[in-house]
C-alpha cells in the first residue's frame, strides 16, 4: 500500500467508520459537504479498489465497497514505511520511543511479544 492523497483519505475514512458495504451514493452523501460530483467520488472509489486499500463487489448494477483493512493497519505501513527510510532503524526507532508519553510506551511495552531468553 501506498500513502493516500487527502481526498482518498477522506473517502477511506468514511469507509472505515462503516460497519458493512456501502454504495457510491453513501460515500458521496458522507462527503456532501465537500461538494464533489458523484463521478468523482466514483472514480476515487475505482482507483482505492484497483490500489488494494478497498474491495469491491457488484450488487446488481452498483458497486458495493468496504476497507481491505483498518486504518491502524494503513498507519503502521506508513510506520514502517518511514522506517525503511532511514539508514539507521534503531535510532529512529529509539528517538521515536523517547518522543512517546509514559500511556505510549506502556501500550508499546504491551504490545511487543514476549521473548524467551536463553
Amino acid at each position: 500500500m501506498g500513502r493516500l492523497g487527502e481526498l482518498e483519505r477522506a473517502v477511506m475514512e468514511t469507509l472505515w467508520s462503516c460497519d458493512d458495504w456501502v454504495t457510491v451514493r453513501k460515500v458521496y452523501d458522507e462527503l456532501a459537504e465537500r461538494g464533489l460530483a458523484y463521478t468523482t467520488v466514483m472514480t476515487v472509489l475505482s482507483r482505492l479498489a484497483d490500489k488494494g486499500f478497498v474491495r469491491r463487489e457488484r450488487d446488481g448494477r452498483a458497486w458495493l465497497y468496504a476497507a481491505s483493512g483498518g486504518r491502524e493497519q494503513y498507519v503502521a505501513e506508513l510506520m514502517m514505511e518511514a522506517l525503511g527510510q532511514t539508514g539507521d532503524r534503531g535510532a529512529a526507532l529509539a528517538r521515536f520511543a523517547g518522543s512517546v508519553s509514559e500511556e505510549e510506551a506502556e501500550l508499546l511495552r504491551k504490545a511487543l511479544p514476549r521473548r524467551r531468553r536463553s
